[in-house]
Parts: structure tokens; sequence; C-alpha cells
């Protein structure tokens, strides 16, 4: 969970919405304030900053897309999550597209905005997990030190690029990862179109850690989009499949 001095800021045009978030942030340790559409969290975000801002992508007047790109322009560093009632998968490239960091569909159990919320926070400060040498998903551990990935206990063998692809998205646990930025972020800047490349390692990685590589509980595929590295010994809400 977040830690008390995470500030999110709630851009809804709904009250209902905005004070039953209000209150459950507040319960989970979180300082939340509220706008009632893009214009005024614009305002509102230049005279008290935030970590966090809570997107309803569909707004009167100025909509949540360019509500977004305002506010990356205004904030490069904020965190920025999206929040729709359609799970159309072109709101949810549009809004990545537009600087989001993430998005959750509405409805959605609380756990899973705090979840999203809080892996939106991690990436906003990596220097947190500067040090960290081995990771832990369920029954998954990497140590990048050694360059070494158990399950339960039983060496898994990778290349070396499947390595560092999953170290990639272990770092990111939690958070949205569009397939540019995860090529970029292994394969170099010059990469981010080469699609089939990527998925064929996923393919692969799936087949040596998933139980059931056509059921994945670590790598999901956010379709159209990217893919989210879970820890199934925290997962609660649907999620996505494979390929």
């Amino acid at each position: 969970m977040p830690s008390e001095n995470c500030k999110v800021l709630i851009v809804d045009d709904d009250p209902a919405f905005r004070r039953a978030l209000l209150t459950s942030f507040a319960a989970s340790g979180l300082d939340a304030w509220e706008a009632r559409n893009g214009e005024e969290a614009i305002i509102v975000l230049r005279d008290k900053p935030c970590d966090i801002v809570l997107l309803d992508i569909n707004m009167p007047g100025v909509g949540g897309i360019e509500t977004c790109r305002r506010i990356r322009n205004l904030s490069p560093r904020i965190g920025i999550l999206m929040v729709t009632v359609r799970d159309a998968e072109e709101d949810k490239v549009q809004a990545l597209e537009a600087g989001a960091d993430d998005f959750v569909t509405k409805p959605y159990r609380l756990r899973e905005m705090i979840a999203r919320l809080n892996a939106v926070r991690r990436r906003l400060h990596p220097a947190d997990d500067a040090s960290t040498t081995v990771f832990r998903a369920g029954a998954l551990v990497l140590d990048s030190e050694r360059r070494l990935v158990t399950k339960a206990g039983a060496e898994i063998h990778l290349s070396p690029k499947e390595f560092d692809v999953l170290l990639y998205l272990f770092k990111h646990q939690g958070v949205l990862i569009t397939h540019s930025k995860l090529l970029q972020g292994v394969w170099g800047a010059e990469y981010g179109g080469e699609l089939e490349y990527l998925r064929s390692y996923v393919r692969m990685l799936r087949k040596k850690i998933e139980d059931d590589p056509s059921q994945p509980e670590y790598i999901l595929t956010e379709p159209w989009v990217g893919y989210r590295f879970r820890n199934p010994a925290e997962a609660e809400s649907p999620v996505s499949g494979g390929e």
C-alpha cells in the first residue's frame, strides 16, 4: 500500500464517485483531494502538486485524453492512472499515447485500484529498489546478480535475452509495460516496432515459467497494448490471458 505521504488527485465529473474514493483512500492511508473536470485539475495541480492523478477518461468539456496530455506537459514525472467505464482497446491505446502510466476499468475492486496506484508509484521512485538483486513473485525467484531463476526451488534455464526480458518485467511488477517500452528497455532505443520478435520471447518465457502457458499467471497480456507482470500471490481481480 502506498505510504501516507502519497498524494492523489481524483478527477471525475461524478460527485458520488469522488466522495466514495476520497473516503476509501483516506481509510487506506492516502492523502487525496478532488477536481470536477480537466480544467479544474490543471488549476489544482499548479497550486497543489501531487504524486498521482486518477483521471476519468470520459468527462464533459476537456476530455480525459486531452487532460492527460496537458497534465503530462505540466508535470512530466507525475503518475497518471486513467479510469474508464468502457473496456475498449482504442481507449487504452489513446490513454497510453497521451502519457498515462496505466488504466483501470470500472467497475473495479478497491484492492485492484490501490495495487495499480502502488505500481505506478514504484515507477516514480525506482531508487527505492535500486539495491535489490533478488526478486520474488509466487513460486518464482530471480537473482539478478547471479542471473539465476528458480521456481519452487528448481532452476529454470533461460537464454541471456530471456533473462533480460524477465528481469525487466520483474522490476516493473504490476505496471503495464507497452510493447515499445519493453523492446527499448531490453534491446535498445532503436527498437520499438518488432512486435512478433517480442511475442516469440514471451511465448518461450511462458513455456518455461508458467504451469499452463495458455493460462499464464505471471506474464499477462493487455491486448494490443503490452504486458503486465503479476505476482499470483497478490492476485484478486480478473486478469487478461495469454498472447
